[in-house]
């Protein structure tokens, strides 16, 4: 079997926090603090979990936006997170990202054509001026839009409209790998659904492989292979689509399917109340992380931190309640 597109080793990526305006780094925010993950060709991955758990940080810390506290992120054999500077733009052509912003991410004072004709440019995929365009205009039919707009600014177009158009300066790269960082959170209901068709029938034409990090579990359930459920900063549960929201182990993976909506009308889960607030990532508690909110805490929780373990034949849970109890003494 060929090796995954993207491996992600223990990931850890820690931000240290001044004591004041001008104290010493004192302290430190843990931010993400041991991921791992893998994602095969033409596979989507949801990474999902709570504001602030720690999604976006784990991709942009694939997309080496910025350097790494620990671990290791592998892009089909080679690192990303040590590469040099010139190793890494030649990988950053083969893993792109779709922001969640369509407007802040584009820029205001250049014509659509210039967007979408800059990164063409700047790996060389264009060999004239006559294949650029063409590149450009193709672009523009793949991700559905009029080439008589690549004369327009990114404030003449809706918020849909925009985000097609960072999708199609992602495409024009030629990518593997799109990070799709909370791509759709912004959008209109009908609107959301227009742009994951479309990341869907893109994925199968070019063989994409997506991460796409977000929090809306119904657009997660819709287009993703494997779910990735993230807390304070750790992977608690990793499995496919069917197994997550047929049958979730985590207690945590159960309290946030207990909050979606069903569409039948009439039809209701039981919520899970979680007590409690999300604890400080400058201060993650002993133990398994989850234990001050989880209804099923017991002492093991509060003292021994789970460890990421299979428990089926493709899913890993990270809860003491899924392991045997020989073997452990308070």
């Amino acid at each position: 079997m060929s090796p995954p597109l993207l491996q992600v080793n223990d990931l850890k990526k820690h931000f240290p926090v001044r004591a004041g305006l001008f104290g010493p780094r004192s302290e430190r925010v843990y931010a993400v603090d041991g991921v791992s993950f893998e994602i095969e060709r033409g596979e989507t991955l949801s990474l999902v979990g709570e504001s602030g758990c720690g999604k976006s940080t784990v991709g942009r810390a694939i997309l080496r936006l910025f350097d790494v506290t620990a671990g290791q992120v592998i892009l089909d054999g080679q690192r990303i997170d040590d590469a040099s500077p010139s190793a890494l733009r030649q990988m950053r052509r083969r893993v792109q990202v779709v922001f969640q912003d369509p407007f802040s991410s584009l820029n205001p004072r250049m014509r659509v054509r210039d967007i979408l004709a800059e990164p063409i440019r700047n790996f060389g995929l264009a060999k004239s001026a006559a294949d650029l365009d063409a590149r450009v205009a193709s672009l523009m039919d793949t991700v559905r839009l009029p080439r008589e707009a690549l004369n327009r600014r990114p404030h003449e177009f809706s918020g849909g409209q925009r985000q097609r158009i960072g999708i199609a300066r992602a495409l024009a790269a030629e990518p593997e790998l799109i990070v799709c960082d909370e791509a759709v959170s912004a959008l209109d209901v009908s609107v959301k659904a227009q742009i994951v068709n479309l990341l869907q029938d893109l994925q199968r034409e070019f063989g994409l492989a997506l991460l796409f990090i977000s929090h809306d579990l119904a657009i997660v359930e819709h287009m993703t292979h494997r779910v990735a459920v993230m807390y304070l900063g750790k992977i608690v549960e990793l499995a496919p689509k069917q197994e997550i929201f047929a049958a979730p182990s985590h207690p945590y993976t159960q309290a946030l399917l207990s909050a979606v909506p069903l569409p039948e009308p009439g039809a209701a889960r039981s919520p899970i109340i979680l007590r409690g607030d999300v604890p400080s990532p400058i201060n993650p508690p002993s133990g398994c992380r989850f234990h001050t909110r989880c209804p099923f805490a017991f002492d093991r929780c509060r003292i021994e931190e789970p460890q990421l373990r299979a428990t089926g034949s493709d899913q890993w849970v990270a809860c003491h309640l899924d392991e045997p109890p020989q073997g452990w003494r308070p």
